[in-house]
């Protein structure tokens, strides 16, 4: 199978080097214009070549999975267009939500899918990526898709399966999209601004914010009809702040490397939504501006 990989991160470079553990083609795009190879090596496996930014072959390729950051997706696959074939499936797996909404109309003529991952990687160097959890990866359609054989969906879920497992099929994906943005919205920020490990968040000093946070989202979450409960939140909150306790989250490590944080595609996203529904989040808005003052 042939597989381009956008965006060559810690999740990017785990999936290429998994596809390659089993022999699949991969291509990886990146941001440089470099055409040079780059060398990866995933823990202590024997490090391989992967194929960098070869447009030409993207006509060839059977699933384009698109791992950049959520602020970066527009930039990141615009150029890519021109080559690629319209029936290729196109996998976005990103925090936050809201980016493949912004994609041009052209998008739609894809088959796009949207998916969420607990898997956990980590790049020490530019070369080295290091697979640090294992976790489960939900993929489902996005309402902006063009149509898709079941039959081609089903084929497609159990070669992800083959490469890095487990991935299931959600027809309704929003509710793990959602699900995982309501997590990143308390600890995300939170260890951004305290400039903190996520398992500092177990602390008490903590317990009353995160408790209004999370009945913030509670009242959108009702709102926009999304079957999580208020104490599911809690429970997956508090789970993976004790199950990660040792990580520094995403948003911290982009403060703390000036990068751009993707802010406006979690809590952002969530202040948006509670808009359309005449909500008010006091509590999220006055977190993201702390981190726009921030960052």
């Amino acid at each position: 199978m042939k597989i381009g990989i956008v965006g060559l991160g810690a999740i990017g470079s785990l999936w290429a080097a998994k596809c390659h553990q089993i022999h699949h083609d991969v291509i990886g795009f990146t941001r440089s214009k470099t055409l040079a190879p780059l060398v990866i090596q995933l823990d202590q496996f024997q490090p391989f070549t992967l194929t960098i930014n070869d447009y030409q072959a993207l006509q060839d390729c059977q699933l384009l999975l698109v791992t950049v950051k959520s602020t970066q997706v527009t930039e990141a696959i615009e150029p890519l267009h021109a080559f690629l074939n319209s029936s290729t499936p196109i996998v976005f797996l990103h925090n936050g939500m809201g980016a493949v909404d912004a994609l041009d109309s052209k998008w739609h003529q894809y088959p796009l899918l949207l998916a969420t991952t607990t898997q956990a990687a980590f790049k020490p160097t530019q070369g080295q990526v290091n697979h640090t959890g294992l976790g489960q990866t939900f993929i489902g359609p996005s309402p902006l898709s063009s149509p898709f054989k079941k039959s081609d969906i089903n084929d497609l879920i159990i070669a992800l399966n083959t490469i890095l497992p487990s991935v299931e099929w959600r027809n309704d994906i929003h509710t793990a999209l959602w699900n995982k943005l309501a997590i990143n919205s308390v600890i995300n920020p939170l260890t951004a601004i305290h400039q903190c490990r996520n398992g500092k968040l177990a602390n008490d000093q903590f317990k009353k914010q995160i408790s209004i946070l999370i009945k913030e989202i509670s009242q959108v979450l009702n709102a926009e009809n999304i079957a999580i409960s208020h104490q599911s939140v809690v429970d997956n909150v508090y789970r993976v702040i004790e199950s990660t306790a040792q990580n520094f989250s995403s948003m911290h490590q982009d403060i703390a490397h000036h990068r751009t944080t993707e802010i406006d595609f979690i809590t952002g996203y969530l202040i948006r939504t509670a808009q359309k529904h005449g909500l008010n989040t006091p509590h999220h808005q006055a977190l993201m501006e702390k981190i726009k003052a921030i960052s």
